[in-house]
């Protein structure tokens, strides 16, 4: 609710999307949305369209018909500078290294708060060593990030999103290039971003267990432009999966938890 009790508008609404790649469907007609304290993640067999799905959702690429507003306005009618403040993203690829420590690339995330010509203050910096310190990259603070690992700069690049502080996170497979403690702890952060603080996060991931385990929604890419979306007790289903990735799937038990594996 907003202050004068009305419903708040979610922080991204689709209606009616269509994506295509040449004669390719790998979207259509979906409406959705995505509201703050919601965690989606994006299923699909590599070249489904998660990426390009992502990308449209950034005005990176047009869309084939329907629209999408984000906090309630048109997509095409946010300035880039404006947009930033609400909606943030972390590419699958990232750009090559520039000659910058951690820290200053981390700095980076604060722009968009920053006035024209302003410089960054203690508190952006502030803000910017507590992005690195959550997610296990403080120490690395004054590093090169050419001299870091693809797993260390990929968790400085989150923490420059995290320092971004928008409404709206979308992540085009964060946890790739880490090892399994820091795919926790980063998938657990998000958690955190989302549950505390009122985030509205969408990110793709190859991991069928860690989606289940931290999202709350999901949209499985099926192929043929059907995507299956809603809560993920719903959407993950094993006749639904070993569709979308071609190879049968079943659930066992370990301990407490139910995982999926190959049949």
């Amino acid at each position: 609710m907003n202050a004068d009790g009305a419903a708040a508008a979610p922080l991204l609404e689709v209606r009616g999307l269509s994506l295509r790649i040449a004669q390719r469907t790998l979207i259509e007609s979906l409406s959705l949305r995505v509201n703050a304290g919601e965690l989606w993640c994006i299923l699909g067999a590599n070249g489904a369209g998660k990426t390009v799905f992502l990308q449209t959702l950034l005005g990176l690429r047009d869309a084939n018909g329907g629209s999408i507003s984000l906090a309630g306005k048109p997509l095409a009618a946010w300035q880039p500078m404006e947009a930033a403040r609400v909606r943030g993203f972390l590419p699958q690829n990232l750009p090559e290294v520039c000659a910058a420590t951690a820290l200053e690339t981390t700095m980076m995330g604060r722009h968009p708060h920053l006035s024209r010509w302003e410089w960054e203050h203690a508190a952006d910096r502030n803000i910017a060593q507590a992005a690195l310190a959550a997610m296990d990259v403080g120490e690395l603070a004054g590093r090169d990030v050419a001299t870091l690992s693809g797993g260390e700069r990929q968790r400085v690049a989150i923490a420059t999103l995290l320092a971004q502080d928008p409404a709206l996170m979308l992540l085009d497979e964060p946890v790739a290039h880490l090892d399994l403690r820091h795919q926790i702890a980063v998938l657990g952060h998000l958690v955190s971003l989302a549950r505390d603080g009122g985030k509205a996060i969408v990110f793709s991931i190859h991991d069928l267990n860690l989606a289940s385990r931290f999202a709350t929604h999901a949209l499985l890419f099926r192929g043929s432009g059907v995507v299956d979306h809603g809560p993920i007790s719903e959407v993950m289903n094993l006749p639904a999966l070993s569709s979308a990735f071609g190879y049968p799937l079943a659930r066992v038990a370990v301990g407490p938890r139910m995982v999926f594996v190959l049949e």
